[in-house]
């Protein structure tokens, strides 16, 4: 890390750091707008959008060529909703220093833990998510994400916005 990054980390310690989880999904989109709503006239506000792309493993593909070019894909799919994302942050006020992105490939076995440890990891002092809409028997058989961080995020607030 050069000295300007570490500048950059003792900056964001004094800020509001928000992390906003976010996929392709509508929940995704609306969480941002709440957040361009909410947020977008303070300037001591940062904002890190993070997508999760969950690494398939090798045995669900026929092929090595075929699980890169479906992650490839993927994404390529993501970065481009990462890329809206922080244009609807920008029209909101927010300026290009308060907007971080994130593409985080990465084996996982639970998305919600995932978000947590990239929580932990930056210091961010609320983590926002767009809740998912699944019913209750859903969420008691399959989990929920948001549901995760609500019951597993620590030294920090959570938003979840439907």
């Amino acid at each position: 890390m050069s000295e300007n990054d570490f500048g950059d980390l003792r900056r964001r310690d004094t800020e509001r750091h928000l992390l906003a989880a976010v996929d392709e999904s509508d929940n995704s989109k609306r969480a941002v707008m709440f957040l361009a709503d909410f947020f977008g006239d303070s300037r001591n506000v940062f904002v890190t959008l993070l997508s999760i792309i969950p690494e398939p493993s090798e045995d669900f593909f026929p092929g090595e060529a075929e699980r890169q070019a479906w992650l490839k894909e993927k994404e390529a799919g993501m970065q481009k909703h990462l890329a809206g994302y922080k244009e609807i942050l920008l029209g909101a006020g927010f300026q290009a220093g308060q907007i971080e992105t994130r593409l985080s490939i990465r084996p996982c076995t639970s998305i919600g833990d995932a978000i947590l440890e990239e929580q932990e990891k930056l210091r961010c002092c609320i983590i926002v998510v767009g809740r998912r809409g699944i019913s209750h028997s859903e969420e008691f058989v399959f989990g929920s994400t948001s549901s995760k961080i609500l019951h597993h995020a620590k030294h920090c607030a959570v938003m979840v916005v439907e």
